[in-house]
């Protein structure tokens, strides 16, 4: 098991805390954007077919899930690198970001064709 963040390294200096800490609260803002979106098309999208909803809904709130819990990983990760003074590497996050939010997209225009051609 890894040592508590404050027994690691020495203390940084706090600008760069400050903007890491600031960077966590922007994940965290977009997790609940997409969580919160997520439910309003639960509730607010009309398909013929009530299941149709839950396909664009549950994936966005999933993803606002994972997004939530990845961004604390990389809020520590990036806070012990600092303190240890290496370099902060690479984030999937953004990328994680891109793809479920295009094809969340995708799937419910395609979700939208097909309750418009069945009717």
């Amino acid at each position: 098991m890894s040592p508590e963040l404050g027994e690691v390294g020495e203390e940084p200096d706090p600008r760069f805390t400050f903007a890491n800490e600031r960077t966590f609260l922007a994940w965290n803002r977009t997790a609940l954007a997409l969580i919160g979106g997520g439910l309003a098309a639960a509730e607010l999208l009309e398909f013929d077919i009530a299941a149709l909803r839950l396909l664009v809904a549950l994936p966005v709130i999933a993803l606002g899930t994972v997004l939530a819990v990845l961004s604390y990983r990389h809020w520590e990760r990036s806070e012990r690198a600092l303190r240890l003074g290496s370099p902060l590497g690479y984030s999937n996050l953004i990328r994680l970001l891109a793809i479920g939010v295009a094809l969340t997209g995708a799937v419910a225009g395609a979700l939208a064709l097909v309750d418009v051609l069945s009717e």
